[in-house]
Protein backbone atom coordinates (compact mmCIF):
# COMPACT_ATOMS: atom_id res chain seq x y z
CA UNK A 1 0.00 0.00 0.00
CA UNK A 2 2.60 2.49 0.75
CA UNK A 3 4.38 2.40 -2.24
CA UNK A 4 1.02 2.45 -3.95
CA UNK A 5 0.34 5.72 -2.38
CA UNK A 6 3.95 7.00 -2.27
CA UNK A 7 3.03 6.84 -6.10
CA UNK A 8 0.11 8.87 -6.34
CA UNK A 9 2.30 11.78 -4.03
CA UNK A 10 5.09 12.01 -7.10
CA UNK A 11 2.20 11.88 -9.69
CA UNK A 12 1.24 15.35 -11.95
CA UNK A 13 -2.33 14.02 -11.93
CA UNK A 14 -4.67 16.75 -14.11
CA UNK A 15 -7.44 17.64 -11.89
CA UNK A 16 -6.77 16.86 -8.71
CA UNK A 17 -4.16 17.39 -5.49
CA UNK A 18 -3.07 14.54 -3.62
CA UNK A 19 -2.19 14.25 0.06
CA UNK A 20 -1.93 11.64 2.68
CA UNK A 21 -3.69 10.87 5.79
CA UNK A 22 -1.82 8.06 7.51
CA UNK A 23 -3.67 5.62 9.37
CA UNK A 24 -1.23 3.28 10.49
CA UNK A 25 2.72 3.72 11.12
CA UNK A 26 3.60 0.28 12.33
CA UNK A 27 3.01 0.51 15.72
CA UNK A 28 0.66 -1.60 18.28
CA UNK A 29 -0.84 -1.19 21.21
CA UNK A 30 -1.81 2.35 23.01
CA UNK A 31 0.49 4.11 20.29
CA UNK A 32 -1.37 2.70 16.89
CA UNK A 33 -5.00 3.47 18.50
CA UNK A 34 -3.43 7.52 18.58
CA UNK A 35 -2.72 7.20 15.15
CA UNK A 36 -5.76 5.93 14.23
CA UNK A 37 -7.75 8.54 16.30
CA UNK A 38 -5.47 11.08 14.69
CA UNK A 39 -6.71 10.36 11.42
CA UNK A 40 -10.32 9.68 12.27
CA UNK A 41 -9.49 13.83 13.41
CA UNK A 42 -8.19 14.48 10.02
CA UNK A 43 -11.60 13.49 8.49
CA UNK A 44 -13.22 15.45 10.25
CA UNK A 45 -11.42 18.17 9.73
CA UNK A 46 -11.70 17.65 6.00
CA UNK A 47 -13.50 20.49 3.94
CA UNK A 48 -14.60 20.71 0.42
CA UNK A 49 -17.20 17.84 -0.19
CA UNK A 50 -18.10 19.12 -3.54
CA UNK A 51 -14.88 18.59 -5.19
CA UNK A 52 -12.73 15.94 -2.24
CA UNK A 53 -11.99 12.57 -3.18
CA UNK A 54 -11.31 10.21 -0.07
CA UNK A 55 -9.54 7.15 -1.18
CA UNK A 56 -8.79 4.36 1.69
CA UNK A 57 -6.91 1.55 1.25
CA UNK A 58 -8.06 -1.25 2.73
CA UNK A 59 -6.91 -4.74 3.56
CA UNK A 60 -7.92 -7.76 5.55
CA UNK A 61 -8.65 -8.16 9.28
CA UNK A 62 -7.34 -5.54 10.93
CA UNK A 63 -6.63 -2.91 8.51
CA UNK A 64 -10.35 -3.90 7.01
CA UNK A 65 -12.17 -2.81 10.43
CA UNK A 66 -9.38 0.41 10.96
CA UNK A 67 -9.56 1.66 7.31
CA UNK A 68 -13.23 0.97 6.87
CA UNK A 69 -14.13 3.02 9.74
CA UNK A 70 -12.50 5.82 8.25
CA UNK A 71 -13.88 4.89 4.86
CA UNK A 72 -17.21 5.19 6.75
CA UNK A 73 -16.64 8.80 8.35
CA UNK A 74 -15.98 10.18 5.31
CA UNK A 75 -18.92 8.86 3.56
CA UNK A 76 -21.22 10.04 6.43
CA UNK A 77 -19.52 13.65 5.97
CA UNK A 78 -20.80 13.92 2.65
CA UNK A 79 -17.50 13.40 0.40
CA UNK A 80 -17.01 10.83 -2.54
CA UNK A 81 -15.54 7.82 -1.35
CA UNK A 82 -13.43 5.11 -3.02
CA UNK A 83 -12.31 1.77 -1.20
CA UNK A 84 -9.12 0.61 -2.96
CA UNK A 85 -8.98 -2.98 -2.23
CA UNK A 86 -5.04 -4.88 -1.75
CA UNK A 87 -4.42 -8.02 -0.02
CA UNK A 88 -4.23 -11.33 -1.20
CA UNK A 89 -6.32 -12.98 1.00
CA UNK A 90 -9.71 -10.42 1.08
CA UNK A 91 -11.89 -13.60 -0.84
CA UNK A 92 -11.61 -16.26 1.99
CA UNK A 93 -12.07 -12.80 4.77
CA UNK A 94 -15.16 -11.47 2.67
CA UNK A 95 -16.74 -15.43 3.26
CA UNK A 96 -15.75 -15.16 6.66
CA UNK A 97 -16.87 -11.30 7.22
CA UNK A 98 -19.75 -10.60 4.67
CA UNK A 99 -22.04 -7.99 7.16
CA UNK A 100 -18.28 -6.20 8.05
CA UNK A 101 -17.28 -6.07 4.62
CA UNK A 102 -20.58 -5.71 2.75
CA UNK A 103 -21.46 -2.40 5.43
CA UNK A 104 -17.81 -0.97 4.79
CA UNK A 105 -17.82 -1.34 1.09
CA UNK A 106 -20.99 0.04 0.35
CA UNK A 107 -19.85 2.95 1.98
CA UNK A 108 -17.56 3.52 -1.34
CA UNK A 109 -18.80 5.26 -4.78
CA UNK A 110 -16.54 3.10 -6.09
CA UNK A 111 -14.29 -0.06 -5.27
CA UNK A 112 -11.14 -0.79 -6.73
CA UNK A 113 -9.45 -4.23 -7.00
CA UNK A 114 -5.64 -5.65 -8.61
CA UNK A 115 -7.31 -9.05 -9.78
CA UNK A 116 -10.37 -10.41 -11.22
CA UNK A 117 -10.99 -12.48 -8.34
CA UNK A 118 -11.50 -9.71 -5.95
CA UNK A 119 -13.63 -7.66 -8.14
CA UNK A 120 -16.17 -10.57 -8.29
CA UNK A 121 -16.31 -10.90 -4.59
CA UNK A 122 -16.98 -7.40 -4.46
CA UNK A 123 -19.46 -7.38 -6.44
CA UNK A 124 -21.05 -9.17 -4.90
CA UNK A 125 -22.12 -6.95 -2.23
CA UNK A 126 -22.20 -3.75 -4.23
CA UNK A 127 -22.53 -4.72 -7.69
CA UNK A 128 -19.97 -5.14 -10.35
CA UNK A 129 -21.04 -1.41 -12.04
CA UNK A 130 -19.38 -0.03 -8.78
CA UNK A 131 -16.36 -2.12 -9.25
CA UNK A 132 -13.04 -1.15 -11.43
CA UNK A 133 -10.45 -3.47 -12.03
CA UNK A 134 -7.45 -1.31 -11.56
CA UNK A 135 -3.56 -2.60 -11.81
CA UNK A 136 -0.71 -0.74 -9.67
CA UNK A 137 1.44 1.06 -11.37
CA UNK A 138 5.56 1.23 -11.00
CA UNK A 139 8.69 2.86 -11.86
CA UNK A 140 10.62 2.21 -15.08
CA UNK A 141 13.70 2.27 -13.21
CA UNK A 142 17.21 2.30 -14.95
CA UNK A 143 18.34 -1.59 -15.91
CA UNK A 144 21.75 -2.14 -15.65
CA UNK A 145 23.29 -4.96 -17.74
CA UNK A 146 21.86 -8.20 -16.97
CA UNK A 147 23.72 -10.60 -14.79
CA UNK A 148 23.73 -13.96 -14.44
CA UNK A 149 21.09 -13.32 -11.24
CA UNK A 150 17.94 -14.96 -10.00
CA UNK A 151 16.37 -12.43 -7.34
CA UNK A 152 13.55 -13.38 -5.07
CA UNK A 153 11.52 -10.33 -3.23
CA UNK A 154 9.37 -10.32 -0.48
CA UNK A 155 8.81 -12.07 2.71
CA UNK A 156 10.38 -15.09 3.99
CA UNK A 157 7.71 -17.24 4.06
CA UNK A 158 5.93 -20.22 2.97
CA UNK A 159 2.88 -18.54 1.81
CA UNK A 160 5.58 -16.20 -0.36
CA UNK A 161 6.69 -19.99 -1.82
CA UNK A 162 10.96 -19.85 -0.24
CA UNK A 163 10.43 -23.31 0.74
CA UNK A 164 9.59 -24.17 -2.73
CA UNK A 165 12.24 -22.19 -4.24
CA UNK A 166 14.59 -23.13 -1.46
CA UNK A 167 14.60 -26.94 -2.39
CA UNK A 168 14.24 -25.99 -6.20
CA UNK A 169 17.75 -24.17 -5.76
CA UNK A 170 19.23 -27.22 -3.90
CA UNK A 171 17.64 -29.89 -6.94
CA UNK A 172 19.76 -27.67 -9.46
CA UNK A 173 22.56 -27.11 -7.86
CA UNK A 174 23.22 -30.76 -7.10
CA UNK A 175 21.78 -31.94 -11.03
CA UNK A 176 23.48 -29.50 -12.88
CA UNK A 177 24.67 -26.28 -11.41
CA UNK A 178 24.13 -23.97 -14.08
CA UNK A 179 27.88 -21.69 -14.72
CA UNK A 180 27.79 -18.66 -12.89
CA UNK A 181 24.38 -18.01 -11.71
CA UNK A 182 23.39 -16.67 -8.27
CA UNK A 183 20.44 -16.71 -6.32
CA UNK A 184 19.72 -13.58 -4.09
CA UNK A 185 16.87 -13.91 -1.58
CA UNK A 186 15.91 -10.03 -0.56
CA UNK A 187 13.02 -9.59 2.69
CA UNK A 188 12.16 -10.26 6.57
CA UNK A 189 12.74 -13.32 7.75
CA UNK A 190 9.14 -14.13 9.13
CA UNK A 191 9.55 -17.99 9.38
CA UNK A 192 13.40 -18.61 10.34
CA UNK A 193 13.11 -22.35 9.67
CA UNK A 194 12.60 -22.03 5.85
CA UNK A 195 16.09 -20.19 5.62
CA UNK A 196 19.17 -23.52 5.33
CA UNK A 197 21.78 -23.43 6.85
CA UNK A 198 24.06 -23.55 3.46
CA UNK A 199 22.57 -23.19 0.09
CA UNK A 200 25.12 -23.59 -2.97
CA UNK A 201 25.40 -20.24 -5.14
CA UNK A 202 22.47 -18.47 -2.90
CA UNK A 203 22.50 -15.45 -0.33
CA UNK A 204 20.11 -14.37 1.83
CA UNK A 205 20.27 -10.63 2.35
CA UNK A 206 17.34 -10.42 4.81
CA UNK A 207 15.03 -7.40 4.45
CA UNK A 208 16.47 -4.47 2.65
CA UNK A 209 15.39 -0.89 1.91
CA UNK A 210 13.34 -0.82 -1.25
CA UNK A 211 15.72 0.92 -3.71
CA UNK A 212 18.45 -1.97 -3.01
CA UNK A 213 15.51 -4.42 -4.03
CA UNK A 214 14.96 -2.23 -6.82
CA UNK A 215 18.82 -2.01 -7.78
CA UNK A 216 18.82 -5.83 -7.54
CA UNK A 217 16.20 -6.19 -10.04
CA UNK A 218 18.07 -3.75 -12.37
CA UNK A 219 21.34 -6.06 -12.30
CA UNK A 220 19.30 -9.33 -12.34
CA UNK A 221 17.92 -11.47 -15.43
CA UNK A 222 15.35 -13.63 -13.74
CA UNK A 223 13.03 -12.78 -10.86
CA UNK A 224 11.08 -15.40 -9.26
CA UNK A 225 8.03 -15.52 -7.11
CA UNK A 226 7.03 -18.79 -6.20
CA UNK A 227 3.94 -18.03 -4.13
CA UNK A 228 1.10 -19.82 -3.10
CA UNK A 229 -1.35 -16.90 -2.44
CA UNK A 230 -1.13 -13.61 -3.97
CA UNK A 231 -3.10 -11.21 -5.21
CA UNK A 232 -1.20 -8.72 -7.68
CA UNK A 233 2.46 -8.10 -6.35
CA UNK A 234 4.36 -5.14 -7.16
CA UNK A 235 7.21 -6.95 -7.24
CA UNK A 236 6.72 -9.22 -10.34
CA UNK A 237 5.31 -5.64 -11.95
CA UNK A 238 8.76 -3.86 -11.10
CA UNK A 239 10.80 -6.84 -12.05
CA UNK A 240 8.73 -6.57 -15.71
CA UNK A 241 9.72 -3.00 -15.96
CA UNK A 242 13.41 -3.65 -15.31
CA UNK A 243 13.13 -6.33 -18.32
CA UNK A 244 13.99 -9.45 -16.29
CA UNK A 245 12.47 -13.04 -17.44
CA UNK A 246 9.77 -13.37 -14.64
CA UNK A 247 8.49 -16.69 -13.28
CA UNK A 248 6.23 -16.96 -11.07
CA UNK A 249 3.19 -18.95 -10.15
CA UNK A 250 -0.98 -19.41 -11.33
CA UNK A 251 -2.17 -17.35 -8.17
CA UNK A 252 -4.40 -14.48 -7.61
CA UNK A 253 -3.75 -11.63 -10.39
CA UNK A 254 -0.40 -13.20 -11.75
CA UNK A 255 -2.05 -15.49 -14.45
CA UNK A 256 -3.58 -12.14 -16.14
CA UNK A 257 -0.66 -10.29 -15.62
CA UNK A 258 2.03 -13.01 -16.77
CA UNK A 259 -0.08 -15.13 -19.13
CA UNK A 260 0.47 -15.45 -22.91
CA UNK A 261 4.25 -15.76 -22.41
CA UNK A 262 4.69 -12.61 -20.64
CA UNK A 263 6.64 -14.47 -18.01
CA UNK A 264 6.87 -18.44 -17.14
CA UNK A 265 4.05 -19.62 -15.20
CA UNK A 266 4.22 -23.03 -12.79
CA UNK A 267 1.42 -24.09 -10.23
CA UNK A 268 2.30 -22.82 -6.64
CA UNK A 269 4.02 -25.63 -4.28
CA UNK A 270 5.51 -27.62 -7.34
CA UNK A 271 9.53 -27.81 -6.64
CA UNK A 272 9.70 -30.13 -10.08
CA UNK A 273 7.80 -27.53 -12.44
CA UNK A 274 9.69 -24.54 -10.55
CA UNK A 275 13.37 -26.07 -11.01
CA UNK A 276 12.55 -26.95 -14.32
CA UNK A 277 11.44 -23.47 -15.54
CA UNK A 278 14.90 -21.67 -13.81
CA UNK A 279 16.84 -24.30 -15.73
CA UNK A 280 15.34 -23.47 -18.85
CA UNK A 281 15.73 -19.55 -17.93
CA UNK A 282 19.19 -20.02 -16.80
CA UNK A 283 20.31 -22.33 -19.77
CA UNK A 284 18.42 -20.76 -22.60
CA UNK A 285 19.23 -16.94 -23.36
CA UNK A 286 17.28 -16.49 -26.23
CA UNK A 287 13.86 -17.79 -24.47
CA UNK A 288 15.01 -15.61 -21.51
CA UNK A 289 15.38 -12.46 -22.97
CA UNK A 290 12.05 -13.44 -25.10
CA UNK A 291 10.23 -13.00 -22.40
CA UNK A 292 12.01 -10.22 -20.75
CA UNK A 293 11.31 -7.93 -23.79
CA UNK A 294 7.43 -9.35 -23.77
CA UNK A 295 7.09 -8.45 -20.29
CA UNK A 296 8.75 -4.56 -20.83
CA UNK A 297 6.55 -4.48 -23.33
CA UNK A 298 3.59 -5.10 -21.39
CA UNK A 299 4.43 -3.40 -18.31
CA UNK A 300 4.63 -0.24 -20.79
CA UNK A 301 1.27 -0.58 -22.16
CA UNK A 302 -0.52 -1.59 -19.07
CA UNK A 303 1.78 -1.12 -15.98
CA UNK A 304 3.49 2.03 -16.21
CA UNK A 305 2.69 5.33 -14.75
CA UNK A 306 1.75 6.88 -17.72
CA UNK A 307 -0.74 4.06 -18.44
CA UNK A 308 -2.27 3.65 -14.81
CA UNK A 309 -2.52 7.16 -13.46
CA UNK A 310 -5.12 8.57 -15.96
CA UNK A 311 -7.25 5.24 -15.20
CA UNK A 312 -6.74 6.12 -11.83
CA UNK A 313 -7.88 9.91 -11.84
CA UNK A 314 -10.67 8.38 -14.06
CA UNK A 315 -11.86 6.60 -11.28
CA UNK A 316 -11.74 9.66 -8.55
CA UNK A 317 -13.76 11.76 -11.47
CA UNK A 318 -16.45 8.67 -11.86
CA UNK A 319 -16.50 8.89 -7.67
CA UNK A 320 -17.46 12.48 -7.40
CA UNK A 321 -20.22 11.97 -10.44
CA UNK A 322 -21.82 9.19 -8.50
CA UNK A 323 -21.51 11.44 -4.99
CA UNK A 324 -23.36 14.41 -7.16
CA UNK A 325 -26.16 12.19 -8.45
CA UNK A 326 -26.98 9.97 -5.66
Amino acid sequence: MTQVVNGYLGWNFETFDTRVISSRDGSSGVAALRVALAAAGAVLRLRGTHNTVVVVHLSQGGSFVREGLLLLLARARGFATVAQLHGSAFAAFADRRPRLVARVLRAAHLVLTLSAETRAVAGRFVGSGAVVLLPNAVGSGAPAPAERLVVFGGAVTARKGVDVLVEAWRQLQAESPAAGWRLIVAGPLLEPGIVPVALSNAEFVGAVPHSHLMTLLDRSSVAVLPSRDEAMPMFVLEAMARHNCVISTTVGGLPAVLGGAVGVLVPPGDVAALRAALQTAMADDAAREAYAVRARTVYDTTYSAAAVYPQVEGAWRTALQRRTRR
